[in-house]
């Protein structure tokens, strides 16, 4: 409890209050609602700390180079590049793996997804034939929310199993409303037709919404099958926009992960054939123009003041599907490898007088994102098992250093390399796709401060790094305890 109340007087002195005013805007505040109930045992002053409402942006396949505040020179999203000078923009930060799935699972549990058992070197991903999804003992981001008096909502893309006791609402959402997998399948044209794989994202089948039969959800039940896709970015704002003023009195929570801009690529009539980038950019920027609707209403709403937006995406770039896949700027490679291109993803923080604008350059990551939010909530970690998580509040809310040093890049079960500060070792690598998997003696190592790319390989003159990354390894491997694979059962 200790830890918990220096953690909420940090936030407070972010927010420019000084500690002694706390209880008495918890009395001010709460003697002014006339809704909600107070939880048996939790102060007044406990409450008030645990009002700052959350909404987590997620993309599907986004690359680190696919905005133009990343680099992107002709994709054109001002609202998030707009959301980023008024907020912190992360250039070190890191998904929990380079697939949907497993990446996910990562952010919602805060965990390495091989803990959980939702990753696997036999299925990348959960499929509309897949037995199983997230274990209802993974305690979710939305459960640690929940506990501290959160209204809680999905929205979008879910992938963590589409059986009702693997959905949203089986995990702490109170509603959920989306695609439960991913956009490209259920489809009535196998991928590997006669004329081939890549024809077929040429074909003008993969343009016809009812070439994927996908179906769109409310909690658990299918209301539309084929899910229109053309609109599916537009319904999914405004779900969002409604969720936020029908709970605009109460504390809430909103995970909206976007189907886009993972391919079949749709873009509504307002946007298609707009960018200079061809469809994909119209897709990003129809995302863009959504982040820009929800910022505005959080403006008009007066809610700006006391709701942090996050905006990331699940994984890097496609970048088989040519032009109708992202791009990851300097970073190598992209989505399905350990490169730097798979796993290395624009975030953007923004809350507006609290979180301190700039640019940052320390590691981060999505599973972070668990810790942060549980503790502002003023919500326990669990201890009954590891969460790889760690509290990012010191860096946003008070310019302090991240006190995440390192990363652990996992492929299905395994782990393929490490980053320790500034140096990355890869043990193993393979391409994204590629069935050759070359383990090395002696690892690949890169300086990421000045070589993103991953072009130098400098391990032959510095022994000692990599002598200091197998020792953090070795201590992480010595704790690392495997999780069931939910991936594996299909048919």
């Amino acid at each position: 409890m200790n830890m918990n109340f220096s953690i909420k007087n940090r936030f407070f002195n972010g927010l420019g209050i000084h500690k002694t005013n706390i209880l008495l805007c918890a009395v001010v505040i709460i003697a002014g609602c006339t809704s909600g109930e107070k939880e048996k045992g939790e102060s007044e002053a406990v409450k008030v700390d645990s009002k700052q409402n959350v909404i987590i942006i997620f993309a599907d396949d986004l690359g680190y180079g696919d905005l133009s505040s990343y680099g992107h020179p002709t994709i054109r999203t001002k609202n998030l590049d707009q959301m980023a000078a008024e907020g912190q923009k992360w250039t070190n930060f890191y998904v929990g793996a380079s697939v949907c799935t497993p990446s996910r699972a990562a952010l919602l549990t805060g965990r390495l997804p091989v803990r959980s058992g939702m990753a696997s070197s036999v299925n990348r991903v959960l499929f509309p034939d897949s037995h199983n999804g997230l274990p209802q003992s993974e305690i979710t981001l939305a459960e640690q929310m929940k506990k501290g008096g959160y209204a809680t909502a999905a929205i979008g893309k879910w992938h963590l199993g589409h059986k009702e006791e693997f959905l949203p609402t089986s995990h702490g959402f109170d509603s959920y409303y989306g695609i439960p997998y991913s956009n490209d399948m259920d489809n009535i044209i196998p991928f590997r037709s006669p004329n081939g794989y890549f024809s077929f994202w040429k074909s003008e089948e993969r343009k016809d919404i009812n070439t994927f039969n996908v179906p769109l959800m409310r909690n658990t039940e299918i209301i539309e099958r084929p899910a229109d896709q053309n609109t599916i970015t537009k319904r999914y704002t405004e779900e969002a926009i409604k969720f936020i003023n029908e709970k605009k009195d109460e504390p809430f929570f909103l995970y909206l992960a976007h189907n886009l801009p993972h391919v079949p690529l749709f873009a509504s009539k307002d946007f298609e054939g707009t960018s200079p980038r061809g469809l994909y950019g119209d897709v990003v920027e129809e995302i863009d123009n959504s982040v820009g609707q929800i910022l505005e209403e959080l403006k008009k709403t007066g809610l700006d003041k006391n709701t942090i937006v996050v905006f990331t995406s699940d994984n890097g770039p496609w970048l088989i599907m040519n032009e109708e896949g992202g791009s990851a700027g300097l970073l190598r490679n992209g989505k399905g490898s350990t490169w730097e291109g798979g796993m290395r993803e624009p975030c953007i923080f923004w809350a507006p007088g609290r979180i301190k604008p700039g640019i940052v350059t320390d590691i981060g990551s999505t599973m972070d994102l668990y810790t942060t939010f549980s503790e502002m909530a003023g919500v326990d970690i669990p201890t009954d098992r590891i969460v790889d998580g760690i509290d990012l509040g010191p860096v946003l809310f008070n310019n302090e250093k991240s006190m995440r040093k390192d990363m652990f890049y996992y492929r299905g079960d395994k782990l393929y390399a490490a980053r320790v500060g500034d140096y990355k070792a890869h043990f193993i690598t393979q391409e994204p796709y590629g069935p050759d998997v070359f383990e090395h003696e002696t690892p690949l190592l890169y300086n990421l401060s000045i070589d993103p790319s991953e072009k130098y390989d400098i391990s032959k003159e510095n022994p000692a790094v990599i002598q200091r990354i197998n020792e953090v390894v070795k201590v992480h491997n010595s704790k690392m305890v495997k999780g069931k694979d939910q991936l594996a059962e299909r048919g």
